[in-house]
């Protein structure tokens, strides 16, 4: 099983080193794995002059999975737009044609007070937002700038999906939820959006293939609401890319942290980028502050979705919900009585657990 690293930025490097010691772990206990790093973002930049180098996009398309730490920094901001880190993002997601994402808001027991809301409406929260990630507002022609004839500058971006993007999505969207507890909400804007309109059609006729599902429609500002207000009734939600990525952020907190949140983006074959969904933390890289955790979940992930290595996928993620029982926390989600630990003494623990 052949895995391509991109660390990345910030505190990419610090929560990468950490998932390495899992998979060598397991590696050590028999799983044929192997690793390659590679650059991207403001290190391929750095590297390359690009964010995405032509040599990482030819490691990635070699491998089986992808496992990347976050790119970006307040020191690339003043690049042109096509160098800054997040277009090497965005960008090998097109070249890998990773248009499903999936991004689970698990609420661990011993989590449950740390959450913005009542510990009451998130105890045993186990949501999975599944996000189109190839299409939408995103990347839809034409965009850009220019003038109207009064002169005014003006801004303009094309919200676009057509029949098929739609269709792999909802199977995908469909296909998980007959996993978990059969039921999937389905968010858009159909009251306003044309593109909306298309997109509560093709779902509900891709619906007919799965009658054990239930399938629900809502708009995506009562989502939002509905999200802080009873987010359990939720089992997974399918959206499209710029709702998905709002409200997909917006469920990370439930949850306490967003340090404690993996990510998959698949491809129609299940070859998947696992990464955490928090940021590069700039401000705190290299002070051995950032949290691991979701950076391991995302290795957990990865041997579930990608390579159906479900016992070491349970072996890691049971390994993660030791730790907690035990009191270990990074300063994000500290709380009084805790044990207090850093980067690398939370992947001891989790080495340990393991």
């Amino acid at each position: 099983m052949k895995i391509a690293i991109l660390p990345g930025d910030g505190i990419g490097p610090e929560i990468i080193s950490q998932a390495k010691r899992v998979l060598q772990t397991l590696r050590s206990d028999g799983l044929s794995l192997e690793w390659e790093l590679g650059a991207i973002g403001g290190a391929g930049y750095e590297s390359s002059k690009d964010p995405l180098p032509e040599d990482t996009i030819n490691l990635t398309k070699a491998a089986d999975a992808v496992l990347l730490g976050a790119v970006g920094g307040p020191k690339y901001d003043s690049l042109p737009r096509a160098m800054r880190p997040e277009q090497g993002l965005l960008r090998i997601r097109k070249e890998l044609g990773l248009f499903a994402n999936l991004r689970p808001a698990v609420v661990f027991p011993e989590l449950a007070s740390a959450s913005s809301l009542k510990s009451e409406l998130v105890e045993g929260l186990d949501l999975m937002i599944l996000r189109e990630l190839t299409g939408d507002i995103y990347f839809g022609q034409p965009r850009g700038r220019r003038q109207t004839e009064s002169g005014e500058d003006e801004g303009f971006d094309t919200m676009r999906y057509s029949v098929s993007e739609i269709e792999r999505i909802a199977r995908v969207a469909f296909d998980i939820a007959q996993k978990r507890n059969g039921k999937l909400c389905s968010v858009d804007k159909a009251n306003v959006l044309d593109t909306s309109i298309l997109w509560r059609e093709v779902v509900t006729k891709i619906s007919e293939e799965y009658p054990t599902v239930e399938l629900t429609h809502m708009y995506v500002d009562n989502a939002a609401m509905q999200l802080v207000r009873e987010p359990k009734q939720f089992d997974v939600i399918l959206t499209g890319n710029i709702f998905g990525d709002i409200l997909s952020d917006e469920a990370s907190m439930l949850t306490g942290s967003i340090g404690m949140l993996p990510s998959a983006s698949m491809d129609v074959n299940r070859k998947g980028l696992f990464e955490p969904i928090h940021g590069s933390a700039p401000d705190i890289s290299g002070k051995n502050l950032a949290n691991p955790l979701a950076t391991i979940l995302s290795v957990s992930m990865m041997l579930k979705y990608t390579f159906n290595e479900v016992e070491a996928s349970q072996r890691v993620e049971s390994a993660v919900k030791s730790v907690l029982s035990q009191g270990f926390r990074t300063p994000d989600i500290y709380q009084a009585g805790s044990k207090r630990v850093g980067t690398q003494e939370m992947g001891d623990a989790v080495i340990e657990a393991m």
